[in-house]
């Protein structure tokens, strides 16, 4: 088996480095030429969305948007208009966003981080290193929310991340303005770089266009960082001698535990975070006592799955070049995942150094030390994370990672065992070509667990062409039964894997069809000794309109040779024998409507069979309603009907999940989460107030409660009033 896996392995990478060769002869930067020159401000500037000030007047204009859908080979039917310029403590921007259809402007809400697609909005992406793979967003809706996030992977980004700005949105009937200042202690960069890599992007859903300053083919996101234009600056841009951020946070909650019939527990807490720019590109941050109660809470699912369940990081303090961690790796085997520190234990302090040393070095350095839970059983333990990325090939990265968890003292009533650490060390090699078209990566792991030696590597591996007319993939992985990843995201081991897409896009130049195609994906999964144990294979009719609105139609194959007892229902129930083998086939039907109606939806059915010679019909989805600018409500629900032989016979899960975002303003909001699963037999409830009453700043109100859905009997109940302050010195 090793011998073949080893000539078998070999054919994928020889591909990667026949492209690394192709690509290294020519690293000129796609729009190179396409420049805009920001120059100090000659008046001060009030963020108001007006635009009046003398120094917008004579700021340059980025104008001539390029239209990149509906088709991507004209200029913009819908003007944009954009000024930059800059004072010794912010950059400042100005949007002029036409519009040649009469009506109202289509948004969501005034929450912060809307969804691109749903919502009329100017977005600009800032790469102060100018090396096309990382960078900062900022923009608004046509109502006003804000957007921010940090970038990663050449165009990805990360909207958990949050930073002090302010902005303005002002609307006239034939256009709304947006005006902002973005702080240059808000963003990372490096001393004396005088050109940064800029583009600003258009989502005008009355037109069904997007659009952007420099030309992006249809295929890539407006965000890709390879199609950046230049920012020249006429003079070193500012930086501060002095750059520090103070968050403390004070916490007063009640919690009761009707489960255990315990008494009403009160807790009174005080904790924060610090921010300190080691240099203008390189970010130390602390937490002592960290609270994440305000955190939202995980959309539930109905589990059909043999395997963990994947849930993102949504805490402040891992996010902030927080792809130096968790894109290590692919989605399915991640060395690291932060969600393994502090969910069931409290985290005592913790720090982290992350940014950019140079151009075309990135470093992440991590250390966190959590406390012992009795009522969860678990040790102390500290964590410890090194990454180091280098750039490459213009734009691919070579990226090391150790990780390291130790115990650190025992639980009460325990004693610390042989088994008291688990460490990960690993290389990938990220390829970028000029142009987006290839992308790739090598990725090899190793870990080191007492009592477990042999079968501990990973290798796996991924290349991937994208055009406008063909997306190639292909991927293969390796995980040794004995690797082991105690603070990472890995959860299927002992296995081979071949992923291979293809997909052929077909565009008509006139009617209602955008583009429509055939798409063939399928995953392989083997053995150690190259048996099959299991693949799913499914060939896809995808069908995309002119309003947005998308149709996708598919038939899936399965089979299933399990390699351990499975529950088909996932509730307890007896288990399918090791080494039974199960054929079924399925049709999948997904309608997703147009993004500029106020009543939305995302719909989905499958039916066909199942394991044990079963039936499964499953109907999914989201429906959406938003009364704007105010109010937005959806309704998430998920109805699955399983029709198996005995001892199983027919279950029946129901999931239902409304969920109402009500904003004030753009900086009050209330959000109501319900989700009753009879799967879990739980229904959870979430409310919480914010008011944003200073950039970063917050106070929060939190209700959440458990309870047993039928009869209606309360398992837990929390009440959290919390207070934070972004404090810059």
């Amino acid at each position: 088996m090793k011998d073949f896996y080893k000539r078998r392995s070999f054919k994928i990478p020889l591909l990667l480095a026949f492209c690394l060769l192709a690509f290294a002869a020519n690293a000129q930067k796609k729009n190179a030429n396409y420049r805009y020159h920001i120059r100090r401000a000659s008046s001060a500037i009030a963020i108001d969305g007006v635009g009046d000030e003398p120094a917008w007047q004579q700021a340059d204009s980025a104008i001539n948007f390029h239209m990149v859908l509906p088709m991507d080979t004209s200029l913009a039917k819908v003007p944009t208009v954009v000024r930059m310029t800059y004072d010794d403590q912010n950059m400042y921007i100005l949007a002029v966003c036409y519009t040649n259809i009469p009506g109202p402007y289509m948004v969501e809400s005034l929450k912060r981080d809307f969804s691109f697609l749903k919502n009329d909005n100017f977005i600009f992406f800032m790469d102060p290193f100018d090396a096309r793979t990382d960078g900062f967003t900022f923009g608004a809706n046509a109502a006003g929310a804000q957007w921010d996030g940090s970038m990663y992977a050449g165009g990805s980004v990360d909207l958990n991340w949050d930073n002090k700005w302010t902005s303005a949105v002002k609307n006239y009937p034939n256009k709304w303005v947006f005006e902002a200042a973005i702080p240059f202690k808000s963003i990372r960069y490096k001393k004396g770089i005088k050109e940064w890599g800029i583009n600003f992007s258009r989502n005008d859903l009355k037109s069904a266009e997007k659009s952007s300053w420099t030309p992006v083919p249809r295929q890539f996101p407006t965000a890709s960082l390879a199609y950046t234009g230049v920012l020249v600056w006429d003079e070193e841009p500012p930086t501060s001698s002095s750059n520090v951020s103070i968050i403390p946070y004070a916490l007063a909650g009640v919690t009761k535990d009707y489960a255990d019939n315990k008494s009403a527990a009160f807790k009174k807490e005080i904790g924060g975070d610090a921010k300190i720019a080691v240099t203008p590109s390189l970010n130390l941050d602390l937490t002592v006592n960290p609270d994440f109660s305000q955190v939202d809470v995980d959309q539930q699912v109905i589990d059909l799955s043999r395997y963990q369940l994947f849930f993102p990081e949504k805490r402040q303090f891992f996010l902030e070049n927080g792809d130096l961690f968790s894109n290590f790796g692919y989605s399915d085997i991640r060395p690291f995942f932060s969600r393994q520190i502090g969910l069931n234990q409290p985290i005592d302090f913790g720090a982290r150094l992350t940014g950019k040393l140079d151009k075309d070095w990135r470093i992440g350095v991590m250390d966190i030390q959590t406390g012992t839970s009795t009522q969860n059983d678990l040790d102390a333990a500290n964590y410890g994370v090194i990454t180091l990325q280098r750039r490459v090939l213009d734009r691919s990265n070579i990226a090391f990672m150790f990780v390291n968890k130790a115990v650190t003292s025992a639980a009460p009533g325990s004693t610390i065992g042989p088994n008291n650490y688990n460490s990960n060390i690993g290389m990938e090699f990220n390829l970028a070509s000029r142009s987006n078209i290839w992308t790739g990566k090598l990725l090899g792991l190793k870990s080191f667990t007492p009592g477990k030696n042999g079968h501990d590597l990973v290798l796996a591996d991924n290349v991937q062409y994208l055009s406008k007319y063909w997306t190639l993939y292909m991927q293969e992985e390796y995980v040794g039964k004995n690797y082991n990843a105690e603070v990472g995201f890995v959860p299927r081991v002992g296995y081979i894997k071949l992923s291979p897409l293809l997909l052929r896009n077909f565009l008509p130049k006139k009617g209602d069809v955008l583009s429509y195609g055939l798409q063939f994906t399928s995953n392989y999964y083997f053995d150690e000794s190259f048996d099959r144990t299991d693949n799913e294979s499914a060939l896809s009719f995808i069908t995309t309109l002119r309003d947005r609105s998308t149709i996708t139609i598919s038939g899936i194959n399965d089979y299933v040779k399990l390699q351990q007892p499975f529950d088909p229902t996932n509730t307890g129930k007896d288990s399918l024998a090791i080494g039974t083998e199960h054929r079924y086939n399925s049709l999948d039907i997904l309608l997703v409507s147009k993004p500029q109606s106020v009543f939305t939806y995302q719909l989905e059915s499958i039916f066909g069979g199942y394991y044990d010679n079963g039936h499964r019909l499953s109907f999914s989805g989201t429906i959406g309603y938003r009364i704007q600018p105010y109010v937005n409500i959806a309704l998430n629900g998920n109805y699955t009907d399983l029709r198996l032989p005995l001892p199983y016979g027919d279950t029946r899960f129901t999931l239902i999940g409304p969920k109402i975002d009500v904003t004030f303003t753009n900086t009050l909001y209330f959000t109501t989460y319900v989700q009753y699963n009879d799967q879990q037999r739980n229904m959870n409830v979430n409310a919480r107030f914010q008011w944003r009453y200073k950039p970063a700043s917050d106070f929060f109100i939190v209700y959440s409660e458990n309870s047993m859905p039928s009869p209606y009997t309360p398992k837990n109940r929390q009440l959290v009033i919390k207070w934070t302050y972004w404090c810059n010195l």
